[in-house]
């Protein structure tokens, strides 16, 4: 099955979250049944991820999207832990500072994209943009309902060298589900400090956020740059299905060790004598 095709936002159609079960779980049954898969994923993204930066010519970007409590966090421990830092970066975007306020709503954006070689992951993203900024009338309809093109020539921008591919997601989650994650923070003591006020009152706005999602992801979602409804109600299957897509897009990129850039008869008899000097004590004497 290719989940990218399954859970894919239609470029130019029209989006309805209601067609989406957050519960959804395909034909796997139990977390249990899973983990072998999204083990196997994970050490084939963390190789990929190898690949992709000693080739050096390509980057990925993943954009991670949701209502509050959807598993954004966890999808990145969860999923990205395993590949080298080095090569792997996450921005998380909250509400602009005074400096960015003075930029338009891209600039904090673009300064994160990925160099070659590189994975980065956005925790939010430039689409907040056109979510919260909409629902609380932060910005009047006419700013940001030209976001959308703004933001779809951005990202055009990106890729369209064909050095960045970008994926993103958005993590669907039922409002039963969302409570439920809540007052997990609240019986756990070690996730109280992730409890805010903000957890409740934006509840407030779900049906907004739902039509403000709804005309991003319709929207926004291209080609170059789709978009995935993710059904997350279940953590195990969200991994299951980022996991898949992010290996699937990897693997297509054609990602190649580079070529030697030494002559490897020459390092491979310095290799020996110094080896040698070290067996006979000559090591660390000067000539």
């Amino acid at each position: 099955m290719d989940w990218r095709e399954k859970y894919a936002v239609e470029p130019g159609g029209k989006l309805r979250l209601s067609d989406y079960d957050p519960s959804d779980t395909g034909k796997h049954k139990s977390h249990e049944e899973a983990l072998p898969k999204i083990k196997d994923h994970v050490e084939r993204m963390a190789k990929l991820q190898y690949l992709l930066y000693a080739d050096g010519s390509q980057a990925l970007l993943i954009v991670l999207q949701g209502l509050d409590a959807a598993g954004k966090d966890g999808t990145i421990r969860h999923l990205f832990s395993g590949m080298n830092p080095q090569g792997v970066s996450v921005a998380c975007f909250k509400q602009p500072t005074p400096i960015e306020h003075e930029h338009d709503f891209l600039w904090r954006i673009h300064a994160h994209a990925p160099s070659k070689g590189d994975v980065v992951i956005f925790n939010r993203s430039h689409y907040e943009d056109v979510l919260v900024v909409r629902v609380h009338k932060l910005v009047p309809r006419d700013v940001w309902s030209k976001r959308y093109d703004e933001i779809n020539e951005f990202e055009h921008l990106l890729t369209r060298d064909g050095n960045v591919k970008i994926l993103k997601f958005y993590l669907h989650i039922s409002p039963e589900e969302q409570l439920a994650r809540f007052k997990q923070r609240l019986d756990d003591p070690a996730r109280n400090w992730k409890i805010s006020e903000s957890d409740y009152t934006e509840r407030e706005y779900w049906p907004q956020y739902v039509e403000a999602y709804e005309e991003a992801l319709s929207r926004t979602s291209t080609k170059q740059a789709p978009w995935f409804v993710v059904p997350s109600n279940h953590k195990w299957f969200r991994d299951l299905v980022i996991s898949r897509i992010v290996v699937d897009t990897l693997d297509e990129m054609g990602l190649k060790l580079p070529p030697t850039r030494v002559d490897l008869a020459q390092i491979t008899k310095k290799y020996h004598a110094a080896v040698a000097n070290v067996k006979n004590g000559s090591f660390g004497k000067g000539k």
